[in-house]
């Protein structure tokens, strides 16, 4: 547990932070790093996230205390005089952001994108090689998981779930990939293992197959809005089909030279429990943490998100290389059956191609 001050004073070491996004995940982060002792500035890009932050914001569980926070009016605002940024918004909102994020982000600046979902680094790097960005510039740094989980209680309120452990940590291009973890370890404090690349970071986070596999057994809890412990219901036969997607997910990482955890260290990274068989492991963060409420609303990002900028994107990769996803492709299907849309589409990957992506990972796009 950490517990902060409550002064704005900075310790040796510190650093001026910019947080892009203000759901949950964007203000814990923030109130983490300022207990760290780092200045932390925070914009929200609809301007709903720090409406009632006033100066501040007060932080419970893994984090404690009153932590000073900067809002920021405007993107420029936010980004003038960082020293580092990091990019905390859900995957469907990259599409929108990134190209703002391209035209305001300056050449030195170091960011952050976490989780980096998809290809999100790389689309971020083409779009500003695009709009003339120099050839030297800051990495960009892709986090497969973000440093905390989170619940906003109130507007000036945040509950820390959990601090990560570790979070590994790749970049754009790859050879940045020490200096990125360095740098989220110095703000966040975690470990920071270095990823071999920008798509190990994106297909690295275990949410999208243990959350595609809950909405799929339990749509109907969902559609009736009922209560129902997500933990508590990862059962020996769904865990089989979460065991299953992360199977084809490693075969597809193995093509690209890129490990991945499994679902059972995933799960201990985050929770710490003993690692085991993975229904006994969610039993028990079920008796440890309490009942942690599954999604009640069809509009879930268990489906709306973890699945276009997830399943779907391994599937997109697995094309490129001549891949069978089988239980992935029937995963996705079956849910797109079952909330009747499209969940394949991403936007963050038109124009690129799936079966040319590895010199772009290793170089970026119009770096020196």
């Amino acid at each position: 547990m950490v517990s902060g001050r409550d002064d704005a004073g900075r310790r040796s070491g510190a650093m001026r932070l910019s947080v892009l996004g203000a759901g949950a995940v964007g203000p814990a982060a923030a109130v983490l790093a300022a207990s760290r002792g780092h200045a932390v500035t925070i914009w929200s890009p609809s301007g709903r996230g720090t409406a009632g932050i006033e100066g501040g914001m007060e932080a419970e569980g893994a984090v404690r205390g009153w932590f000073p926070l900067r809002v920021a009016a405007g993107l420029a605002e936010a980004l003038d005089d960082a020293e580092a940024a990091l990019l905390a918004v859900p995957a469907y909102a990259f599409p929108d952001l990134l190209p703002r994020i391209a035209r305001a982000l300056p050449p030195g600046l170091p960011l952050l994108i976490a989780p980096a979902a998809s290809l999100a680094p790389l689309a971020l790097d083409g779009l500003l090689a695009a709009r003339g960005a120099p050839a030297v510039r800051a990495a960009i740094g892709a986090m497969a998981t973000t440093p905390v989980t989170a619940r906003r209680r109130a507007p000036g309120r945040v509950f820390v779930a959990t601090v990560r452990a570790a979070v590994d940590v790749a970049a754009v291009p790859s050879a940045a990939a020490a200096s990125m973890g360095a740098l989220a370890t110095a703000l966040f404090g975690h470990a920071s293992p270095a990823a071999p690349s920008a798509l190990g970071a994106g297909i690295a986070n275990a949410n999208p197959i243990i959350h595609a596999v809950l909405a799929l057994t339990n749509v109907t809890r969902i559609e009736r809005a009922e209560e129902w412990p997500q933990y508590g219901l990862m059962t020996p036969a769904a865990c089989r089909m979460m065991e299953a997607l992360a199977r084809e997910r490693a075969a597809l990482a193995a093509l690209f030279g890129t490990p991945v955890l499994d679902l059972e260290e995933s799960l201990h990274r985050a929770n710490g429990v003993p690692l085991g068989p993975l229904a006994e492991m969610a039993a028990r963060i079920a008796e440890t943490r309490g009942a942690v409420a599954g999604p009640a609303a069809m509009e879930t990002r268990y489906v709306t998100e973890d699945v276009p900028y997830g399943l779907a994107f391994y599937l997109w990769l697995a094309r490129g290389q001549g891949l069978a996803m089988p239980v992935t492709e029937a995963v996705v299907t079956a849910l797109e059956a079952l909330w009747g849309r499209d969940l394949r589409r991403n936007p963050l990957l038109d124009g690129l191609d799936p079966g040319a992506i590895a010199e772009a990972l290793d170089a970026g796009y119009g770096r020196g």
